[in-house]
């Protein structure tokens, strides 16, 4: 996908390229492709109905593949989207490629996720400098974002994060991963665990992902699926 046409919402995400197996993969676990916004048959996973994987999946489904880098955001009064895309394509040109550690499925708050095991200090380098770099181009978040972030019971430092840069999971609040599950509150135990080992069953025969770009998300409308505007890529 590639536009002009305003969107309601745009994101910066880390997402594996289209054509490699790790999108595929994530792609396929949560039953859609944010590149040509079809449906993906999902795996198979022991212990858990496949009806019982699509709804669970639903939350993050609606965003695609990804780990955040900078969250959605509306751009700016005067800032059109090619704007942004220059921004973005001089951000990744300070930016070197490198790979990622290697990922596994864990338990984050209720949910499922992909994350890294090991040193992630160049993930936090690439996101800060998303959040700091790109935040000129971003709206202050409106009274009534403002007001449904804090039902979160948001921190102290993370409220303050939150009115400084419009979200409040960056700086040492920042945690990468991809999202595999949408809550699992009241999902029995030994199916969390099947849903956490059908996962790293999934992932895990992967190669190591390479992190050689910056992915721009779009939300088109209102509560529509972000979609997969395009990749700049980091330096070699």
């Amino acid at each position: 996908m590639m536009t002009d046409t305003p969107a309601y919402r745009y994101a910066i995400y880390f997402a594996p390229l289209p054509d490699t197996l790790w999108w595929q993969a994530g792609s396929a676990w949560l039953g859609r492709c944010a590149a040509n916004q079809a449906l993906v048959p999902q795996p198979v996973i022991a212990g858990v109905s496949d009806a019982q994987l699509l709804a669970l999946t639903a939350a993050p489904r609606r965003y695609g593949w990804h780990a955040t880098l900078k969250a959605p955001f509306t751009l700016r009064n005067g800032v059109n989207v090619q704007t942004l895309r220059q921004a973005l394509q001089s951000l990744a040109q300070e930016m070197v490629a490198f790979d990622l550690p290697p990922l596994h499925a864990s338990c984050l708050d209720d949910f499922l996720a992909l994350v890294p095991q090991g040193n992630c200090d160049a993930l936090h380098a690439v996101a800060q400098a998303c959040v700091t770099g790109l935040h000129p181009l971003a709206a202050p978040l409106s009274p009534a974002e403002l007001q449904r972030r804090r039902k979160s019971n948001l921190s102290s430092g993370q409220d303050a994060l939150l009115v400084r840069w419009g979200y409040p999971y960056v700086m040492e609040y920042f945690r990468f991963h991809c999202s595999l599950t949408g809550s699992l509150q009241g999902v029995k135990a030994q199916q969390v665990q099947a849903l956490q080992d059908g996962a790293q069953a999934w992932f895990g025969a992967l190669p190591r992902c390479r992190f050689d770009s910056l992915a721009l998300f779009a939300e088109p409308t209102a509560g529509a699926d972000m979609v997969l505007v395009e990749h700049v890529r980091l330096r070699a």
